[in-house]
């Protein structure tokens, strides 16, 4: 199972780090980041899957592809903004965390705009 990788990827990884941090402190933060990067792409791998799945049901429901395509962003948009708040909050930057987590939320906001205006239009021609 997949998870079973993942998890001594990081189980190697937080050994490493605690080792080498006696000797230089600033290595735990580089072996953080690319730790990260390899679950990040190891996992991204997988989610190909999802996305191919995704897409044929909403063809079967006749949905339109900007819908999909705009949910799949957000949720990009959301890993990529924990990913790099989690790096931050691992280097000591908590200030810089909270920023990037901050700017997530607002990117989000704005992509799904238009599926809210699309709702509100259907919720409005449904009210006689």
């Amino acid at each position: 199972m997949e998870i079973f990788q993942v998890v001594a990827i990081g189980l190697v990884a937080a050994i490493l780090s605690v080792v080498l941090k006696n000797q230089k402190p600033e290595i735990g933060m580089y072996i953080s980041i690319v730790t990260g990067l390899i679950i990040f792409f190891f996992i991204a791998t997988k989610l190909q899957a999802v996305i191919e799945i995704l897409s044929q049901l909403a063809t079967k429901i006749n949905l339109d592809s900007v819908y999909l395509s705009t949910i799949l962003k957000i949720v990009g948009i959301a890993y990529i903004a924990e990913f790099g708040s989690q790096v931050c909050k691992d280097a000591g930057e908590g200030l810089i965390a909270s920023k990037i987590e901050f700017a997530g939320k607002i990117l989000i906001m704005v992509m799904a705009v238009p599926i809210l205006v699309s709702l509100m239009d259907l919720i409005i021609n449904m009210v006689p």
